[in-house]
C-alpha cells in the first residue's frame, strides 16, 4: 500500500471513528434517559448496546493510529495487532454487560414489573434508528472506498444497533397489551449484546492464533503463478499471518528439478513481487523439485 493510500485510509478512519464516537455518546445518554424515565430495562440495555458501538469506534481509531506506526526493532511486522488486543478487551466488557442485563430482565419478569412508555421516549428511539442506519451506510461506504475491514465492521455494528432498536420500538407498541413485553425485549437485546461480544472475540482471536488463507487468495496465487510460468505447480504448505494491514505468508511451490538455481530463483522472485502488487501480501516462497518432471 502506497503512502498516499495509507494517508487516505488514516484520514477516513479518523473521521469515521470520531464522528461515530460523538454521535454514539449523544444517542447513549438520550436513550439511557428515556429508559430510566420509562422504567424500561429494554431501553436501558439498548442504550448500553449503543455505547458498545462507541467503544468499537474507539478501537477503530486506536487501530488506525497504532497501525500507522512503522515497524521497529521490537515489532518487525508493525503494530497492527494492537487493534485486535483492544477489541478483545471490549468484547469481554460487552459480554459482562450483556449478562448483567439478561439477569436483570429475568428478575423484572419474575417481579411482574412493566414499563410506562411515552411518545417522547419512543421518538428518541425512532430517531436513533435513522441516525444509526445513516452511520452504517457511511461507514461501510468509507470502508469499501479505502479497503478497510475495520470501517466496514464498524458499519455493521451500527446496523446491528439499529436492528435491536427497531425490536425495542416494536415492543414498546405491543407493551400496553402484554405487561411482560419489556422484560422479553430486555432478554432479546441482552442476548444480542452477548452474541456481538462473542463474534468480536472470535473474529479477533482467529488472526492472533493464525488462520488459513481463504480459497480466493489461494486461487489467485495459483492463477498468478501459472501466468508467470506453466512450470510452477503444486502450491502447498501455506502459512498466513495478519498484523492489521500488514500480511505475511510463506509457501512451498514446485519447479522442475533440472532448472538451475538462478532460473528458479528469478521465477520465484517475480511471483513474490506479483503477489505483493496484486494482493498486498509480503510472501516468501520455498522451491521444491517436481518429482514428476526430470
Amino acid at each position: 500500500m502506497s503512502s498516499k493510500e495509507l494517508g487516505e485510509k488514516q484520514k477516513w478512519g479518523y473521521f469515521e471513528s470520531i464522528l461515530s464516537f460523538v454521535l454514539n455518546i449523544i444517542l447513549f445518554f438520550l436513550k439511557l434517559w428515556a429508559g430510566i424515565a420509562t422504567g424500561s430495562i429494554a431501553m436501558i440495555a439498548d442504550a448500553w448496546h449503543t455505547l458498545s458501538d462507541c467503544l468499537s469506534s474507539f478501537v477503530v481509531f486506536f487501530g488506525v493510529w497504532m497501525g500507522a506506526k512503522p515497524a521497529d526493532e521490537g515489532h518487525p511486522y508493525g503494530h497492527g495487532r494492537a487493534e485486535l488486543i483492544g477489541a478483545v478487551v471490549i468484547s469481554f466488557i460487552l459480554f459482562i454487560v450483556g449478562l448483567e442485563f439478561f439477569i436483570d430482565s429475568l428478575k423484572k419478569f419474575k417481579l411482574h414489573e412493566h414499563a410506562h412508555y411515552t411518545w417522547f421516549a419512543i421518538s428518541i428511539f425512532i430517531i436513533s434508528i435513522i441516525v444509526k442506519e445513516v452511520m452504517a451506510q457511511f461507514s461501510i461506504w468509507a470502508g469499501k472506498h479505502v479497503e478497510s475491514q475495520a470501517l466496514i465492521a464498524d458499519g455493521w455494528h451500527h446496523r446491528s444497533d439499529a436492528v435491536t432498536t427497531i425490536i425495542v420500538v416494536i415492543g414498546a407498541f405491543i407493551a400496553p397489551f402484554a405487561w411482560w413485553m419489556d422484560s422479553a425485549m430486555g432478554v432479546v437485546v441482552s442476548l444480542v449484546i452477548i452474541y456481538t461480544a462473542i463474534e468480536v472475540f472470535r473474529d479477533c482471536v482467529k488472526p492472533i492464533l493464525g488462520e488459513e488463507p481463504s480459497k480466493e487468495v489461494v486461487d489467485k496465487i495459483e492463477r498468478i503463478s501459472f501466468e508467470i510460468s506453466p512450470l510452477f505447480s503444486r502450491l502447498h504448505h501455506i502459512h498466513y499471518h495478519r498484523y492489521g494491514d500488514h500480511k505475511e505468508m510463506t509457501f512451498h511451490i514446485d519447479l522442475p528439478g533440472n532448472m538451475s538455481l538462478d532460473e528458479s530463483h528469478k521465477l520465484l522472485d517475480i511471483l513474490e513481487k506479483r503477489i505483493f502488487s496484486e494482493l498486498e501480501i509480503h510472501s516468501t516462497g520455498h522451491m521444491e523439485p517436481n518429482k514428476k518432471l526430470p
